[in-house]
């Protein structure tokens, strides 16, 4: 692995954005369909990045028997779609940060597993996230997170070495991921981290306490080299 990381790709969920209210939106819409009351806010922190899958397990408390979650999810994406970005923002500290990037030349990506037609309809809410040179989400390839190969493609899509990358995110499959990449792997530690989670065991290499974190962690690099 370089020492050196020559470019940064993002998670874009509990990461880049702060997705949460729209999520737990339509998460809380398809279970009040199904006589269930709404996710409470630790739910909501701690299941948001694993999709409806997560948020929708969490508020049956597992997926019940009678209940198809082809057809739970698919409540899910329809409503979240309707509902897209009502309540989304970015995370304070992504702005300067991708500045910060952007200024250095160092280039960045998004890496998430968000469906493509769901993150090509949020992206343009955020002009910052438009400029990203790389764009990979969880349905571009046949296979997405924890596997690294979404990962690997980013970094060839940007011309730069994976052992040069770096990937933020804020669970523990991203950093799975980003290790089996050899990438660099940071977690974004104003994310979606419950307190059932233990991020500290995820053999990352450091847990960013906020976006700045990172540009602290570049301008370091820099002073190395």
């Amino acid at each position: 692995m370089s020492k050196t990381i020559k470019a940064v790709l993002f998670d874009l969920d509990g990461t880049l954005l702060d997705t949460a209210p729209d999520m737990a939106d339509a998460a809380n819409r398809v279970l009040a369909d199904h006589g269930h009351g709404p996710l409470n806010n630790q739910q909501i922190k701690a299941n948001t990045s694993y999709g409806a899958k997560g948020l929708l397990s969490a508020g049956f408390g597992g997926i019940p028997q009678h209940l198809d979650m082809v057809h739970l999810r698919q409540a899910f994406l329809d409503y979240y779609e309707e509902k897209i970005c009502v309540g989304t923002s970015l995370y304070d500290g992504i702005k300067p940060l991708l500045a910060y990037l952007e200024q250095h030349n160092i280039p960045w990506g998004i890496m998430t597993n968000k469906p493509g037609f769901l993150t090509d309809l949020l992206l343009p809410f955020f002009p910052e996230l438009m400029k990203a040179q790389v764009v990979v989400c969880g349905d571009t390839l046949e296979v997405a997170k924890p596997h690294p190969e979404p990962l690997l493609y980013a970094s060839k899509l940007l011309n730069i070495d994976h052992l040069a990358c770096a990937y933020i995110g804020d669970i523990e499959k991203d950093m799975i991921a980003a290790q089996a990449a050899k990438m660099h792997a940071y977690v974004a530690g104003w994310g979606y981290i419950g307190t059932e989670h233990a991020p500290c065991q995820w053999n990352a290499h450091d847990i960013l306490n906020s976006p700045y974190s990172l540009i602290t962690t570049l301008e370091n690099q820099k002073q190395l080299n």
